[in-house]
């Protein structure tokens, strides 16, 4: 039995996260605004167009982040001849709270939900009085117990990537967090862009709801519109995607990211995946029940059978009837019976 117990269904905005809801998509805008507010507008109105649920971005102070002479990470290397730093990067890729603040009464006006996901314990704190529906915290924050804690404190529903880590450290992670917080989505992620789609481990996203009794999502960084309706069938109530309004701006994430057409096919894929799902309770469908009637067997004597005799599986066989008759679903409680009448062959049996 699992240790952990956090909440089967919790709300952000005016969406519900829960098994049998509709899956909760996050157009990721991250830092594909290039530090420039009229980008970061238009990123919003595309995720509005596109029908996802929330729009995010990323909150950092670049100096809070990072040490000055730190490498850029393999995938945001651009050419040779590029010998600008992570932090010069990053620090170009900056928006205040004050931004956030703005962008956020945007969303409102737009109808669509305003997500964050804070890099340091200074952003974090900025957040604090922000308002927002839910936390994102980043894969890169799964070992910072400092920064979980103080995320945890702040009531709201907490979305955890599990990129880059082990499964020792994802529990205590979310040991962290329960004692404060139990309402959390638990993300699948593999942090590498593009993740190969041998690397995806689908199968986590189960193996994490059966483990730690958590809503479940998936971080996707896999390549063009990609794994996401896939997770979902495997079980992720939650997706987020990356997004860009043009894949060839400079910047660290737009090459990687969604162009805002696939991100509307995006959306339509898992709309239409979240249709195929359905409920989850087995029953007879209304497309079926016109071919039921007429494909499933029930039961005629199969030579003559008279009065008073047993019935027996050696006299009786179930066939298609249209529907009229006894199912043969009911056969044990015929079988051993005495016929209350003649039946000639091929006829339907009365009890």
């Amino acid at each position: 039995m699992s240790a952990f117990k956090f909440c089967s269904e919790l709300k952000i905005g005016q969406s519900k996260v829960a098994q049998g809801q509709p899956t909760y998509i996050i157009a990721e805008a991250g830092v594909n605004h290039n530090g420039k507010m009229e980008l970061a507008y238009q990123l919003v109105d595309v995720a509005v167009d596109a029908g996802a649920n929330a729009v995010k971005f990323q909150l950092f102070h670049t100096e809070e982040l990072i040490l000055q002479d730190v490498e850029k990470a393999p995938y945001q290397q651009g050419d040779a001849a590029d010998e600008e730093s992570q932090y010069q990067m990053l620090k170009g890729l900056e928006i205040s709270i004050e931004n956030c603040r703005e962008l956020k009464a945007y969303c409102e006006k737009k109808g669509i939900t305003f997500l964050v996901t804070p890099f340091d314990i200074v952003s974090l704190a900025e957040l604090k009085n922000l308002g927002l529906d839910a936390l994102k915290i980043s894969s890169t924050d799964l070992t910072n117990t400092m920064f979980l804690q103080q995320a945890a404190s702040f009531g709201i529903p907490v979305i955890l990537s599990t990129g880059m880590s082990e499964k020792s450290e994802v529990e205590r992670a979310l040991a962290t967090i329960q004692p404060v917080n139990n309402q959390v989505v638990l993300l699948q992620c593999t942090s590498s862009y593009p993740a190969p789609e041998s690397q995806i481990q689908l199968s986590v996203i189960n193996r994490y709801k059966q483990d730690y009794q958590v809503l479940v999502g998936y971080s996707d960084h896999s390549v063009g519109i990609g794994v996401s309706p896939y997770a979902v069938a495997a079980g992720a109530m939650l997706i987020e995607k990356h997004f860009t309004l043009d894949k060839s701006l400079p910047g660290p994430d737009h090459q990687a990211s969604l162009s805002p057409e696939e991100l509307k096919e995006f959306v339509v894929q898992i709309r239409q995946v979240d249709m195929m799902m359905g409920d989850g309770i087995k029953a007879v469908q209304l497309c079926e029940e016109q071919n039921r009637k007429a494909l499933q067997k029930s039961l005629v004597a199969s030579c003559f059978i008279g009065r008073g005799e047993l019935f027996t599986s050696e006299n009786l066989v179930a066939k298609r009837t249209g529907g009229a008759g006894i199912s043969s679903v009911h056969s044990s409680q015929i079988l051993g019976l005495r016929a209350s009448a003649d039946f000639a062959p091929g006829e339907l049996i009365d009890v």
